[in-house]
């Protein structure tokens, strides 16, 4: 950081994110951090890598929904739990 609070990006960051002298980042606050976000710049978009992506994030989704169903099906109810030992 400089005195005029001027920050350098390394030049391997700066080529991976298509960072140019004079293009303009967003710094958004992130609890104790501050997030830099580059441009936006259009990317060639493989179809059959986003439909694996796709694909992959939709099994996720289903084994943590499978996950839940099985934590659901333990036996008791929160009622049941919550009614124990209590007279009416």
């Amino acid at each position: 950081m400089t005195s005029k609070l001027q920050v350098t990006i390394p030049i391997a960051i700066a080529r991976r994110y298509g960072i140019e002298p004079g293009v303009d980042v967003d710094w958004l606050p992130a609890g104790d951090a501050i997030r830099v976000v580059p441009p936006t710049r259009p990317e060639a978009v493989d179809p059959a890598r986003r439909l694996a992506l796709f694909d992959a994030a939709t099994e996720r989704e289903l084994a943590r929904a499978r996950r839940q169903t099985a934590a659901a099906d333990r036996g008791w109810t929160r009622e049941e739990l919550y009614g124990r030992g209590r007279s009416n």
